[in-house]
């Protein structure tokens, strides 16, 4: 018998930061048939209340330190202030949400990442995904909304990059489902020219991600976001795409589709 399709959309950069876009978005997302499940970022908004309140954020190869004040904060942002937010808006828009960390209900257990070479401080690394739990909020046409972070069963929060819970929670409900995973932001897809918002590379296999790389042509944030995008396609998910919010409206407009092949 066929799976059903699951929709996985990851929301983040400035659309999380415009609130017009960001209407628009759970809109459109609101309207999507079928199941579904949202996983939102954070890191622009959290980065600015952190700075507000003296704490200075660092990256390091588009990955977050997270120091113990800084856990403080993203807790704050991505588990109150934008999970909440989102799920009101999608309540609002006939989505009937239930916002969660990866605390909640044990969804999502992570390890604190071992230090080899750089010390990412409280930065999660996922080892496992409650998909039974999520099925059965799926299959009550219940919506499950997921920040950024996690837990390791020891009572220690952790901050894990939401472009690797997309990918993971992708990866545990593929066994259960026929996933498609859509990661979208602000740009129609990763570009070619980043001076050239038009300039998207519509196919990316393996091959070419590792030329890309190497040209440096893919370079900062999108590595760790494509590492993601191949690691899940490896895993059993179906389909993975790139782009701007038009992905989830179905129309034929600029993006990327990655594949292994």
């Amino acid at each position: 018998m066929a799976k059903q399709t699951l929709h996985i959309v990851k929301i983040g950069g400035n659309i999380i930061n415009n609130e017009s876009e960001l209407n628009s978005f759970l809109k459109d997302f609101s309207a999507l048939e079928g199941l579904k499940i949202l996983v939102h970022g954070g890191g622009k908004r959290a980065s600015e209340i952190a700075s507000e309140m003296g704490l200075q954020p660092k990256m390091v190869n588009g990955r977050r330190v997270t120091d113990e004040a800084n856990l403080e904060v993203v807790t704050m942002v991505y588990a109150g202030l934008l999970n909440k937010n989102i799920t009101a808006i999608l309540q609002h828009n006939d989505c009937n949400a239930l916002g969660l960390s990866g605390v909640d209900a044990n969804c999502i257990v992570a390890h604190k990442r071992i230090v080899k070479g750089i010390d990412y401080g409280f930065a999660g690394d996922v080892d496992s995904v409650n998909s039974e739990f999520i099925n059965a909020l799926l299959q009550h046409k219940v919506t499950p909304v997921f920040c950024a972070i996690t837990h390791n069963k020891n009572g220690q929060l952790l901050n894990t990059n939401a472009d690797t819970i997309a990918s993971e929670v992708a990866i545990a409900m593929s066994n259960l489902f026929d996933v498609q995973l859509n990661y979208v932001f602000e740009l129609k897809g990763v570009l070619e020219h980043i001076e050239d918002e038009n300039s998207v590379i519509s196919k990316i296999n393996l091959n070419k991600y590792e030329k890309l790389v190497e040209q440096g042509i893919i370079s900062e944030g999108m590595i760790p976001k494509l590492h993601n995008c191949f690691n899940c396609l490896q895993k059993g998910v179906q389909k993975v795409k790139i782009g701007n919010a038009s992905l989830i409206k179905g129309t034929n407009e600029l993006h990327t589709t990655l594949s292994l092949e």
